[in-house]
């Protein structure tokens, strides 16, 4: 499959990659068609998806089988007046059915706007009016279905409400019924015209350290930009069984669990869970022999805790991480009791995978690694000139008059953001980093997390990769508390090991600032440390450092 979109598939080297990765891009891309169908045809028998749940419950399904309910799906859809250019807003947690609408709504050129199930009246309004959402499909989740109907009244744009339930189930009023009607639709004709490779495929609704939500708006090349994450970041090949951690409502869904691991002809290791817990994970990796791994570090940090020994993790061949920036600490520990080196990456929801360690390179525990070949990064001062070697700066893309295949077309319906982001043939990302000299970044923060006192400029991520080798610290986030005299000094909030909790106190606070000292520049240590159950997250396991400032700012 991957030679039909690449002139050449198989790299050995940096200068290898950097050099000969070229697309072959189809005059009218769409994955559905083009990617999955194709694998129908080619290998129908083949394993596309292994979903099961915290209930026991399996669904194996091969790439014929998902051709087959995709097309009911697009049929299905058809039937309720969704068609090209309708936005459609999906909240189905890691619902089997989220997969199949993905698909279906590629098949007839509709807008997919994934979303989490933990979104308020007030944010389903919002989405609604502001991408005049015509459709919701959604799980069968008394909250999400309840915050649904609230916002009814609000949301003139949206004509068809449907839900997915368990058979028996009675249907709640206002809502389609998806597992009776589905099967009901006429037999799947393609539309003669479906999408040019500029139009929107996709949207998500992602948000700042101020103000409401952005849209970022994909085009259908945005998927073949995730050929290079699945085939190449994750290394995945046709015998892969693969599991990332994310929920279908974050951007990392379908980095992950989707466009990339089909373009390899990998099968999709799905675990539905209501909550996680890490021996369950591990159990679940364990009695499917999954072979390829993903997860941001919040999850790493929580395995390394078990006991890996009593689990038997011989089928994993690789393992990978992004999200958040991956503490040496947490990657040492895991290579200590796996043998296998974590491969970090990094991207945005504006992107796809932007830099990575791939697999002809010797991961540097902590660093990124290179810019893919498919973006041109480059590390800027404020000014805008190039940063040198060792030199921190803001990460961006140059983009010239060509858009890289993978980066966002807009900030929907608001020019004037995008052109904030994206300007003077610049697309800004807003990380810091710097470059060591072999060509590795290393991620510093966001340029609104740099604390900067008596002078200093300091990145929260390196106070935190030196908390993190302390042994009594799970988790860590640190954020800059104003000081009347040092214009802002460093606070660290901290998440304990159980054997810890019943330490913390003024002896641990100062035994941990010590630890900071030796670890790292002694300017750089905590004055400030508070003790935590837990730290508040997005749903794709990012710390919320702006929530921790707001909160220090109440106080």
């Amino acid at each position: 499959m991957v030679e039909r979109f690449l002139k050449q598939t198989k790299f050995t080297s940096v200068e290898d990659y950097n050099k000969n990765l070229e697309f072959i891009i189809p005059e009218n891309f769409n994955f559905a068609y083009d990617v999955m169908d194709a694998w129908a045809e080619e290998a129908p028998e083949k394993l596309a998806i292994l979903w099961t749940n915290d209930q026991g419950e399996e669904i194996r399904t091969t790439y014929g089988e998902l051709k087959e309910q995709t097309d009911q799906a697009a049929s299905y859809l058809l039937t309720l007046g969704i068609g090209k250019n309708d936005p459609v807003m999906l909240i189905l947690k890691r619902r089997y059915e989220w997969w199949v609408v993905m698909l279906a709504l590629c098949k007839i050129g509709a807008i997919v706007i994934p979303a989490t199930h933990m979104l308020t009246k007030h944010d389903i309004v919002y989405r609604n009016t502001r991408a005049s959402v015509k459709a919701i499909i959604c799980v069968d989740d008394a909250y999400v279905v309840s915050q649904i109907q609230a916002a009814m009244a609000e949301s003139p744009t949206v004509k068809q409400y449907i839900t997915i339930t368990d058979h028996g189930k009675p249907i709640p009023e206002g809502f389609h019924d998806w597992q009776t009607e589905w099967k009901q639709a006429p037999k799947f004709q393609r539309p003669a015209f479906v999408n040019t490779n500029d139009d929107t495929m996709l949207m998500y609704f992602t948000s700042g350290t101020s103000g409401e939500p952005k849209m970022v708006a994909h085009d259908y090349l945005y998927a073949m930009g995730h050929l290079s994450t699945g085939v190449f970041w994750h290394n995945l090949h046709e015998g892969s069984l693969h599991l990332t951690v994310a929920d279908t409502g974050w951007g990392k869904a379908v980095w992950g669990k989707f466009y990339g691991q089909w373009f390899a002809g990998a099968t999709v290791f799905v675990f539905d869970h209501e909550k996680f817990n890490a021996d369950t994970l591990l159990r679940q990796i364990e009695k499917y022999k999954v072979t390829s791994f993903c997860a941001p570090p919040t999850i790493y940090r929580f395995m390394i805790r078990e006991d890996l020994s009593k689990y038997d993790l011989s089928s994993l061949e690789y393992c990978c991480t992004a999200g958040e920036a991956l503490n040496p600490a947490v990657f040492d520990k895991f290579y200590e009791k796996t043998g296998i080196k974590m491969m970090e990456g990094f991207g945005q929801t504006e992107t796809t995978m932007t830099l990575g360690t791939f697999p002809w390179m010797e991961p540097k525990p902590g660093s990124m690694g290179i810019p893919n070949a498919q973006y041109d990064i480059d590390l800027i001062r404020p000014d805008g000139s190039s940063c040198e070697d060792g030199e921190k700066g803001e990460i961006v893309v140059r983009v010239g008059d060509k858009k890289p295949i993978g980066l966002f077309k807009e900030y929907y319906r608001d020019p004037e953001l995008t052109r904030e982001a994206w300007h003077d043939g610049l697309y800004h990302t807003g990380d810091m980093a710097w470059r060591d000299e072999d060509g590795y970044y290393w991620f510093e923060g966001r340029i609104d997390d740099v604390i900067k006192s008596s002078g200093y400029r300091i990145g929260p991520f390196e106070v935190e990769s030196a908390l993190m080798t302390h042994p009594a610290v799970v988790e860590c986030a640190i954020t800059g508390v104003p000081d009347d005299i040092r214009g802002m000094v460093v606070k660290a909030t901290v998440v304990l090991g159980k054997e810890w909790k019943d330490k913390a106190g003024d002896d641990l606070i100062k035994e941990l600032q010590q630890h900071v000292k030796k670890e790292t520049a002694p300017y750089k240590y905590p004055r400030i440390i508070e003790f935590v159950d837990e730290l508040p997250k997005t749903i794709s396991g990012k710390i919320r450092r702006v929530e921790i400032r707001k909160k220090d700012a109440e106080k």
